[in-house]
């Protein structure tokens, strides 16, 4: 992984980068970095290449990486397969290779499989291509202003600066004819569309109108590397659609799960999503600084909810046994309620007339739910893998190191995402994926920070298996085709509501962001299967969203966390109780323009 700058301008003009923008790069290569500068011989342009390295496998391969014909590769990505790549090779190095005796870097693209975004000056041609992959799993931004064109991993959040900054939508490869740039003085952009129904080709809608933008009218458009979604619908029952249950306890929810078993499609499941989970752990991570002797290379967010549990099984099937795997659980502090707090004092005063003080129980102030689910998630995994080390962290926030950190550094990785719901999750996630907490032991906590530079996080699940509520609400209004509709628009706005703000996040700390839910593997295998076989929302929650999962999670010797409902991220840490409470989640956040 790495943080990648191209400045596009013409020849003659002056080049200036943001201090701040550089910073944030070398926070997310943290190995290597370097600038390249390339101009047309006499096409009136220059880019300005900057790349900082985070070393992951491989030889340390600065970047960027110039090859033999003079073509400059930026890549932020991890090739999982299509291309091969030896466990000992660099895969930015191997994507050079390839690219240098390909026609056209959209083959080479079209046929890589895992998180990727890039830049790419092919020489000969006079053209620069840029994208990101199908998913938009890696951030890349691009600003046009003043006959210019930056693209960057991560931008900062200023005031009066020139161009708006917006994220380069995952709907294909885009090139640019520098020649034509040098003659005319403005971008003139063309995209090879991701071919398939399902592909977020709605995403060009948002192009910015201080350029051109053409379909590739005679070249390939880039196969979907997913199969499409079956959108076969169930026959009709006959008669009324069974009621959820408004409230079922925990014994119910596991009886409903046994008699709804799929074992064959539950094992294909596992398998795939085992083999995403191996590539995406092993071989561990080259460790460039010096560490513990014992430290994890592999940590998960983790809530002890059902998709965080499923990888951490899987994930102790493959790391290996001696390592350690890092649990990395965040809470934001309560504020205890006033009539607690009078209510304890109340029985203090009256302690020595014969009151238990320990009648009442002392407030925790970090008891947040996925702090109580995590800890449950925990004890189970210690059953399943007594062996095994499993450092669960208990990161823990307080309102004002919230806000410090948020002016300081976050709000300038979620930009330029600016809504409620992204200050909440761009936050939670940036501590979390930070790794700084306690773990506990015999003799109380210890001051513990994570090393791991691969971090495991379970988005994706929900998007395919119905684990939001806002598909029971289609569900309830429009029936599975409904259903169908909400689910296929989930994993066309992935990338530009969810990935490329996470992937800004947690690279902020050297550390790379892996999505085994994504992997094109997993997404084929669940598209593959009809509606009804992934999800049964007339089941209550806890069962039917995400049924094939939580059957699967049974399968793998999992118990009460098969059966947790869903808690957004929000919600289970609690930032969103912190500050205003009045807010809605599309509303405009306030705090990240300001700090």
């Amino acid at each position: 992984m790495c943080g990648i700058f191209c400045l596009l301008s013409p020849s003659a003009a002056p080049s200036e980068r943001d201090e701040q923008i550089r910073e944030h790069l070398r926070r997310r290569g943290p190995d290597c970095g370097r600038v390249v500068t390339a101009t047309g011989i006499d096409s009136g342009y220059r880019c300005v290449f900057c790349a900082h390295v985070l070393h992951m496998r491989g030889l340390l391969t600065p970047q960027p990486l110039q090859d033999g014909a003079g073509n400059v590769l930026m890549w932020n990505g991890e090739v999982f397969g299509g291309v091969a790549v030896d466990p000992q090779e660099n895969d930015a190095a191997v994507v050079s290779q390839k690219l240098e005796s390909c026609r056209s870097a959209a083959e080479v693209l079209a046929a890589a499989r895992g998180p990727w975004a890039l830049v790419y000056h092919q020489r000969a041609e006079d053209l620069l291509w840029f994208g990101r992959d199908f998913f938009g799993r890696r951030s890349l931004l691009w600003r046009f202003a003043a006959g210019t064109l930056t693209l960057t991993s991560v931008a900062a959040q200023t005031s009066g600066s020139d161009g708006t900054w917006e994220e380069v939508p995952a709907a294909g490869v885009f090139r640019v004819d520098l020649k034509e740039f040098g003659r005319t003085g403005s971008v003139s952009l063309e995209v090879f569309p991701w071919d398939g129904a399902d592909s977020p080709t709605a995403a060009l809608e948002s192009l910015p109108s201080a350029c051109s933008v053409v379909r590739n009218p005679a070249g390939p458009v880039l196969p979907a590397p997913v199969c499409p979604l079956n959108v076969s619908l169930p026959a009709p029952s006959g008669g009324a659609a069974p009621q959820p249950e408004p409230r079922s306890s925990a014994r119910d929810l596991e009886e409903l799960l046994a008699g709804k078993r799929r074992p064959e499609e539950e094992e294909l499941l596992l398998g795939v999503l085992s083999e995403a989970v191996r590539r995406r752990v092993l071989p561990p991570p080259v460790r460039t600084q010096q560490v513990c002797d014992g430290s994890a290379s592999v940590a998960l967010l983790f809530s002890g909810g059902i998709d965080s549990m499923v990888l951490a099984v899987l994930a102790d099937r493959h790391v290996p046994p001696q390592q350690p795997i890092d649990l990395l659980n965040v809470a934001f502090k309560l504020q205890e309620p006033k009539n607690r707090s009078r209510s304890a004092k109340k029985q203090k005063e009256t302690a020595d007339g014969g009151a238990d003080p320990a009648a009442a129980q002392a407030f925790d102030a970090f008891g947040v739910p996925d702090r109580l689910t995590g800890r449950a998630g925990l004890e189970e995994l210690r059953r399943l893998s007594p062996y095994r080390r499993w450092n669960f962290v208990e990161i823990n926030v307080s309102q004002e190191e919230l806000q410090k950190m948020r002016r300081e550094r976050i709000r300038h990785l979620v930009h330029p995402l600016d809504t409620v719901l992204d200050d909440s999750i761009g936050c939670a996630v940036w501590f979390a994926a930070r790794g700084a907490g306690v773990v506990m032991e015999d003799g109380g906590p210890r001051a513990f920070t994570s090393s791991a530079r691969v971090i495991l996080t379970g988005i994706g699940a929900d998007e395919q298996l119905a684990g939001y509520s806002r598909h029971r609400v289609r569900f309830k209004a429009s029936g599975p085709e409904g259903l169908l509709q909400e689910l296929r628009m989930e994993l066309g706005r992935i990338s530009s509501r969810n990935l490329g703000r996470d992937d800004r996040v947690i690279g902020d700390h050297g550390k790379e962001a892996r999505f085994p839910y994504l992997d094109e593997d997993v997404v084929s295998y669940l598209n593959s299967l009809p509606v009804w076989v992934k999800a049964d929302l007339s089941l209550p929650r806890g069962a039917g969203d995400k049924l094939l999962l939580r059957s699967a999670a049974r399968r793998l010797g999992l118990g009460q966390s098969a059966a947790l409902p869903k808690r957004a991220m929000q919600f289970g840490s609690r930032v969103a109780k912190m500050e205003d409470r009045r807010e809605k989640a599309s509303d405009r956040c306030g705090r990240l323009l300001t700090g």
